[in-house]
């Protein structure tokens, strides 16, 4: 009897274990967009300090994330036929965010770099955008070449292609690195840095609740501009293939330009 009992036990213990097994081979196995349809959240991580793609306001005396990146992430959401859960941080803990698995993607107003592609997907691009120089509107005459910059507290983002691009190119400017952009701007209305390095639709937004503020008549070269994309694992295979199907719809039909202007009814600068 006592040799049955043992048997018996050693058998279940073999099927659990034959059973764990196999879930985690299911598990292994599953693509990046089985993943997430099994789980039935959409975890997006983004940074809420960058309107109008995303930013922090009230709505009905609440404290939420919106901007047109919000809206949509919460499109592709909806057409994988799953909840979206905002995961918000720091802009430089993104990309982060994703590679360590604690987000599925990364919608943050992200530029695409051949640095950033050696480690991520990145969807097809979703808005272009070009980089301009944000200054006091008492300055706006000031700054017309890049030897205007010389020596001048320049603010950027940090963990940005506008970082990268200002250590790369302005080396001259002495270069202020900063986690929040709302920081930047109000170092700026004191008089602390000059200018800043940002996206041109971020700085409107600024520009629009900021009358002391202007876009300084130094442009930069086409090639500068800011192709906005989603980011992901390397090899998503079918969940980048899902979301650029949802992005050519989306630039199609013009549906990101309606996202701008309803977040552009929220913006806040604080």
């Amino acid at each position: 009897m006592k040799l049955k009992n043992t048997l018996l036990v050693a058998v279940a213990l073999l099927v659990i274990l034959s059973l764990s097994a196999c879930s985690s081979s299911k598990s292994t196995n599953q693509t990046p967009l089985e993943k997430i349809k099994e789980k039935g959240t959409l975890v997006v991580a983004t940074s809420p300090d960058y309107a109008p793609f995303e930013f922090q306001t009230l709505v009905d005396g609440k404290n939420k994330v919106v901007g047109s990146d919000i809206l949509l992430a919460q499109q592709i959401a909806d057409e994988l036929g799953v909840t979206l859960e905002v995961s918000s941080m720091n802009f430089d803990n993104v990309l982060n965010s994703v590679q360590n698995g604690k987000a599925d993607l990364a919608i943050a107003g992200l530029s695409v770099s051949p640095e950033r592609l050696k480690v991520f997907d990145f969807s097809k691009p979703y808005y272009q955008v070009g980089n301009v120089l944000l200054v006091q509107k008492s300055d706006v005459e000031k700054y017309a070449t890049v030897a205007d910059l010389d020596k001048a507290d320049l603010a950027v983002q940090k963990g940005t292609t506008q970082e990268t691009y200002a250590k790369e190119s302005l080396s001259n400017a002495n270069i202020v690195s900063l986690v929040q952009m709302g920081e930047a701007v109000n170092e700026l209305k004191n008089g602390q840095v000059k200018a800043i390095l940002l996206d041109s639709a971020v700085a409107e937004g600024y520009i629009s609740q900021n009358p002391d503020l202007a876009i300084a008549k130094l442009s930069f070269e086409a090639e500068e501009e800011n192709a906005k994309a989603i980011a992901m694992t390397k090899d998503s295979g079918d969940l980048k293939k899902e979301i650029d199907k949802i992005i050519d719809e989306v630039v199609k039909n013009g549906t990101y330009n309606q996202y701008l202007e309803e977040a552009a009814k929220y913006t806040v600068v604080e």
